[in-house]
């Protein structure tokens, strides 16, 4: 071989390494990326991480290794910042992402249906929100924003906890100061009564339990366990599923658009999927009559206080400004319909 050769050869291997990864399935070619990447609030010690684990698996399992996602817990892919990233899967910084609806309401509006204070209630009643019409509208919504959905998830029923006392009625939360997440909705709920809440994200609200710099919070029971927040001075659960947090399996639109449509189909059913494995796990020991979640918590020494149907439309009642405040901004039609889908639930 002359040096011309040589040379056309060399210049041909450099091309062939700087080529992006070309997977050819049928009569299509899609350059797919060698990883992608999903971001989540929490890593598989929790129902949502695990919910996310199971979809990673199932989708390189079922596209023989062709779609490769790689988990980054924490939101880590932003700093940490959960209410940026809805808008860092929009512009792509984000790949993939199993989210809270919560968290993703400062960009979409009308996500704050279920944070509604005691809007759906039970089980039954956020399964006719999500799994009905408003469901479906929501998810429409969502893709409108900038962000193809997939699938519903489940972070839980929100329960009240704090170090000072126990909480039975709206009186009892005045004056503690709590850590609540970052949509304003919640910051006026605690503040109508008589609380003081902190808007902070997880990975800072840990550290300020244990330095006593906030006195509570609200999270699912199971969160309770996998953080171990007995040992973070929070002696008190109040048993109250004022909100539900819905999670939600989104794709950034280019990298949806760069799959193959057998790919889409593929990734799309593996959501549905662990969707539904994932709300199993959410409500594992708070449904269905078994309560052995609650046990486990009494077990380590903490008070838990179920509160009673009387007890809990004391609260509500309390925190009925704050309802129709939000229900205006979310929209009267929309709340109306989740309303009518959760009264019949109640019904069946």
């Amino acid at each position: 071989m002359d040096r011309r050769s040589l040379l056309k050869a060399g210049a041909a291997g450099s091309a062939a390494l700087a080529a992006p990864f070309v997977v050819t399935r049928g009569a299509h070619a899609q350059n797919y990326k060698a990883e992608y990447r999903l971001s989540t609030v929490v890593g598989t010690a929790f129902p949502w991480g695990k919910g996310a684990d199971i979809w990673i698996n199932l989708v390189r399992e079922r596209t023989q290794g062709r779609i490769n996602i790689k988990m980054y817990p924490g939101v880590s892919l932003i700093n940490g910042d959960q209410t940026r990233e809805f808008s860092a899967i929009r512009q792509g910084v984000i790949d993939m992402a199993v989210g809270s609806t919560i968290n993703w309401s400062p960009q979409v509006k009308e996500l704050n249906l279920f944070s509604l204070p005691f809007l759906s209630q039970d089980h039954a009643g956020l399964d006719a929100l999500t799994q009905g019409e408003v469901g479906k509208r929501i998810l429409q919504i969502v893709e409108k924003a900038g962000v193809v959905p997939l699938a519903w998830g489940e972070n839980g029923f929100r329960e009240v906890t704090n170090s000072k006392r126990e909480i039975r009625t709206p009186a009892d939360m005045k004056g503690l100061k709590f850590r609540v997440v970052g949509s304003p909705i919640f910051n006026d709920t605690f503040t109508a009564l008589g609380a003081n809440p902190t808007q902070m994200s997880w990975a800072d609200a840990q550290p300020a339990l244990a330095s006593g710099a906030v006195e509570g919070q609200e999270n699912p029971l199971h969160v309770f366990t996998a953080a171990k927040l007995h040992t973070l001075a929070q002696k008190f659960v109040t048993m109250w599923d004022y909100v539900a947090d819905p999670l939600i399996f989104v794709v950034n639109p280019d990298i949806w658009k760069s799959w193959s449509p057998a790919d889409r189909d593929i990734v799309r059913q593996a959501a549905v999927e662990a969707g539904k494995q994932e709300v199993a796990l959410a409500r594992k020991g708070l449904a269905n009559g078994d309560l052995s979640m609650v046990k486990e918590v009494e077990a380590l020494g903490v008070k838990v206080t179920q509160l009673s149907a009387d007890e809990k439309a004391a609260f509500q009642k309390a925190i009925k400004p704050v309802y129709d405040k939000w229900a205006k901004q979310i929209g009267a039609d929309l709340v109306k319909k989740a309303e009518a889908a959760v009264a019949a639930s109640r019904k069946g």
